[in-house]
This record gives structure tokens, C-alpha cells and sequence, in this order.
């Protein structure tokens, strides 16, 4: 796990519950950045690293995910992750998954994941532990080519601007989300 540039990584388990939810965002992009779109969430937490979007908001390369993030995942209120994705679309395919959604792919997916664990054993055991994040959402890219490459193919490096720019509306309807409920209460 290494945090960008501009948003250094605090301690794992750190307490962010006197921030609200649009504060308390953690932006985890997974993937290999050695094969080519594969890395494609690795590349949306780069592209993000570059826009503002609040200094408490962390972003986060997660690589080819580990139960290390387990604490990071715990910590959030909104937690969203980037990663390749098997959609069944054509290469370059960004799709949106919100909370149940979420669940139900990474439940029906059959895609076997080269990440070290897969991304539902970290949801699962932040269940098991009381600890899941309040809102969650997957942002994933459908992938052209899996093979030995730093760089993601022309159709997919497309679509990494497309995934980073839909992560921004979901930070700022979070944000507005939170407001509305504030002046209901």
C-alpha cells in the first residue's frame, strides 16, 4: 500500500470518526501496474492524485490488494475502489457499483483475481468484524489486455480519466448527501 504523493497514509486503524463522510473517503485503486490493464486502478489513484478533492480524502495504491488494507478499509465511512473488472463489455467499459450492487458482482463474479487475496475475503472480514464501511462502491474498468506491460492499452487509458472523474461525482454527491441530512436533523 502506498499513499500519493500530495495525501501521505496515516497510521492503519487511525480514528477518522470526528470528520464527515465526504472527509472520511478512502480511494483505494487495486491492480499490477506490470500488466498492462490490470493496473488500471493503480493508474485512476495516480490520475486522482493530480485533482483536488479535500486533504482529507485518502487515496491510496493498494497494488494487488492484501489483508494489509484491512485496517485502511475499517477506518472509512465511504470507502471506493478502482480496479479492473470483468463486465463483459467492450475493452474500456467503466461501470459503477454501489453498495448492494457491489456485493452481488463480487459475489457472481467467476473472474479468478492476480491479486494476492480477493477483494470480497477484505470486505468479508471487515464484515465479520463489525467494521464495514457505511457506503462503499466499486469503479471498474473492463480490461482489453492482461499481459506483461506498465502502461494500460489506448482504450483503457481512456476510460482511467472516465473511472477518476466518476469518482469525484461520487465524492461530491457524498458530500451533498451528508448536508441534506445534517439540516433535516
Amino acid at each position: 500500500m502506498q499513499a500519493t504523493a500530495d495525501r501521505p497514509a496515516t497510521a492503519p486503524g487511525s480514528s477518522h470518526t470526528d470528520r464527515p463522510v465526504a472527509e472520511r473517503t478512502t480511494i483505494i485503486g487495486i491492480g499490477n501496474s506490470l500488466m498492462t490493464d490490470d493496473g488500471a486502478g493503480v493508474h485512476v489513484v495516480q490520475a486522482l492524485g493530480n485533482r483536488k478533492l479535500g486533504e482529507h480524502i485518502r487515496v491510496l495504491d493498494g497494488g494487488t490488494l492484501s489483508f494489509t488494507l484491512l485496517d485502511e478499509v475499517e477506518a472509512a465511512e465511504f470507502l471506493i475502489i478502482a480496479d479492473a473488472a470483468e463486465l463483459h463489455s467492450e475493452p474500456g467499459t467503466v461501470q459503477l457499483f454501489r453498495d448492494q450492487e457491489m456485493d452481488a458482482y463480487l459475489g457472481s463474479s467467476n473472474r479468478p483475481s492476480v491479486h494476492e487475496v480477493n477483494l470480497m475475503d477484505v470486505l468479508m472480514a471487515a464484515r465479520i468484524r463489525g467494521r464495514m464501511p457505511k457506503r462503499y462502491a466499486l469503479v471498474g474498468i473492463q480490461p482489453q489486455s492482461i499481459g506483461w506491460g506498465t502502461e494500460p492499452s489506448p482504450t483503457v487509458a481512456r476510460a482511467v480519466d472516465q473511472a477518476a472523474s466518476i469518482i469525484e461525482q461520487l465524492i461530491q454527491t457524498a458530500g451533498r448527501a451528508e448536508q441534506l441530512e445534517e439540516t433535516s436533523a
